[in-house]
């Protein structure tokens, strides 16, 4: 493994930064705002009454929202991921982590991931580059990153791009795939595919379950822009000026939730990249998703208390049975079922 603890360090430290600092949105949209309900005046179901309880890879959650995976390795990382741990406990929503590579080679780094006293029974993902399968890291590594977090699944998350606009990026994704699929047959518990920002499509997301993948996380674009995050870290003219160029680069979240819900129909996808509202988490699961993933608005929350936290996750779940409320959903199986159409206005 090439990446020094100290680099791999001020890195995640440079990334949380970033985001809370800069201005690092796409300039695509998610395209979420092309799609409309129909709206039901005459729903004939008590809001009170509305549930947002599922189940997400077998596990029972209380609502279809996952706080998607951020930081860790860090002081700033730990407080974080506490604040955020408390209170997706408390809701009974679930929680993504961020990339465990730094907590392969520092024991004070693997202390960030480790969670479950303050997040005892929710479902927890563990998180690592799939690039690293091509620098060292094999089973064993995302073993210990799982038992490290305790957690429930593996997310591996694909950045080329992001590493290709990296200075200190690592780039050989070349076998890949081959090294996924040994790690899904090995591993013991489900693995989440995941971009982080430029979207799947549906060809690449039936490579890799077919490779042996449970669960697609399109993290699509419309949200956060690593290329904007990494053109705020390099020094080099040269690098900047690429970087910008990718401002509106990728796969809106939208299409890529389409697309691969209709690929895969028989396989969980996570709708992340830019959702904001509980209205776009309605539209997630009317266009196929299982799962709605949020990063940004998090993070902000949780560099604040784990209180903030939970008042976001309230907003986002009430925002939620609203919409279902008004299309006359009574459950995330009839939301799911709710026609959802292209919008003429915005065309």
């Amino acid at each position: 493994m090439d990446d020094s603890p100290r680099l791999t360090k001020s890195r995640k430290q440079d990334h949380i930064e970033i985001n809370l600092r800069k201005d690092v949105q796409s300039l695509l949209a998610t395209g979420f705002d092309l799609y409309h309900f129909d709206h039901d005046p005459l729903p004939e179901i008590d809001l009170k009454n509305i549930s947002t309880e599922c189940t997400f890879l077998g596990k029972t959650i209380q609502a279809p929202l996952l706080i998607s995976s951020m930081t860790g390795g860090t002081v700033e990382g730990l407080k974080i991921n506490r604040n955020l741990a408390e209170a997706a406990q408390l809701r009974g929503i679930a929680l993504g982590l961020g990339s465990g590579r730094a907590g392969l080679d520092s024991e004070e780094a693997a202390r960030t991931y480790q969670l479950r006293k303050w997040a005892p029974s929710i479902p927890i993902y563990a998180n690592l580059g799939a690039i690293q399968l091509n620098y060292g890291c094999g089973v064993d590594e995302c073993r210990r990153v799982v038992e490290m977090a305790g957690a429930d699944a593996l997310i591996l998350h694909l950045n080329s791009l992001q590493e290709a606009l990296q200075p200190e990026g690592q780039t050989n994704f070349a076998g890949l795939l081959t090294k996924i699929e040994v790690i899904c047959k090995a591993l013991g518990v489900p693995v989440i595919a995941k971009e982080v920002g430029w979207g799947i499509n549906g060809q690449t997301a039936k490579r890799l379950v077919d490779a042996g993948v449970s669960c697609i996380d399109v993290a699509g674009a419309g949200g956060t822009s690593w290329s904007e995050v990494e053109k705020h870290r390099n020094s080099s003219e040269e690098r900047i000026r690429i970087s910008s160029h990718f401002k509106d680069w990728g796969l809106p979240t939208a299409e890529a939730v389409q697309e691969v819900c209709q690929t895969l129909p028989n396989i969980p996808v996570i709708a992340s990249g830019g959702l904001r509202k509980g209205i776009d988490i309605a539209k997630s699961l009317a266009l196929g998703a299982a799962m709605a993933g949020i990063a940004g608005g998090f993070l902000k929350a949780a560099t604040q208390s784990s209180a903030e936290v939970v008042r976001l996750i309230d907003e986002l779940i009430l925002e939620l049975r609203i919409v279902m409320f008004a299309v006359g959903a009574g459950s995330i199986e009839q939301m799911k079922q709710t026609p959802i159409y292209k919008s003429s206005i915005h065309d």
